[in-house]
């Protein structure tokens, strides 16, 4: 039977590479599929994995119909056996009832890839409306890990290093921007908690304001407390 499988995770953990894994085992076997993408690193109507990957895509902007489009598509003699939708989290939650419509009308298979949550812990609508129509929920076993060496479950949006937490929920960027622009980076629960990234926790380990509390514990015998 055709299924709504939703492949979840953090950034980083290769949702994009799968996705254009799967495309590839299946065209290379004879079938067609159709690619859907929004706002992806790479750009409007393209497909993109971090290594280096990129493939076209169709853009589901903003009130796009899933199923009207491949309704007519097929209509028009087009062929499509499965369907693949990265950046699903973007979607809204019509969208996604149009993808299920597509599985349960269409008979189609239909591979969503997104992330679960957004940089303050919050489900994105779009993979709200997934975990509760998909057929499956498969949380892809490539473990981003956080600075400090643990999985990394949480999103953190970024500006010069520093998280924050305000803002709009949808705002384009990627892990490992320039000093001063919007990125993102993947921390464990921990230190998403205590809002601490790979930059404060080197300010923080570098900071002088650490030296005259070590000196006085030294000075009174006692040792230092361990920072975490």
């Amino acid at each position: 039977m055709p299924e709504l499988v939703f492949f979840s995770g953090t950034m980083d953990c290769g949702k994009s590479t799968l996705a254009l894994q799967i495309e590839h085992n299946r065209s290379t076997r004879g079938l067609q599929g159709m690619i859907f993408t929004r706002d992806d690193r790479a750009g409007e109507g393209k497909l993109s994995s971090r290594l280096g990957l990129v493939t076209d895509a169709v853009e589901a902007a903003e009130g796009f119909d899933f199923y009207a489009y491949l309704v007519a598509h097929l209509s028009k003699g087009g062929r499509c056996d499965y369907v693949i939708a990265d950046e699903a989290q973007f979607l809204a939650p019509e969208q996604i009832d149009q993808l299920a419509r597509v599985v349960d009308d269409l008979d189609l298979d239909v591979f969503a890839f997104g992330i679960t949550t957004d940089f303050r812990s919050k489900l994105f609508p779009g993979s709200q409306r997934l975990v509760e129509l998909a057929d499956r929920v498969e949380v892809l076993q490539v473990e981003a890990l956080c600075w400090c060496g643990a999985r990394a479950t949480h999103n953190a949006r970024t500006v010069g290093g520093v998280m924050v937490v305000e803002g709009a929920q949808v705002v384009v960027g990627d892990v490992n921007q320039a000093a001063g622009e919007v990125g993102y980076e993947v921390l464990c629960r921990r230190h998403h908690r205590r809002r601490m990234t790979a930059a404060s926790a080197r300010a923080a380990a570098l900071s002088p304001d650490v030296l005259p509390v070590e000196h006085e514990d030294a000075a009174r015998g006692t040792a230092a407390p361990t920072r975490a």
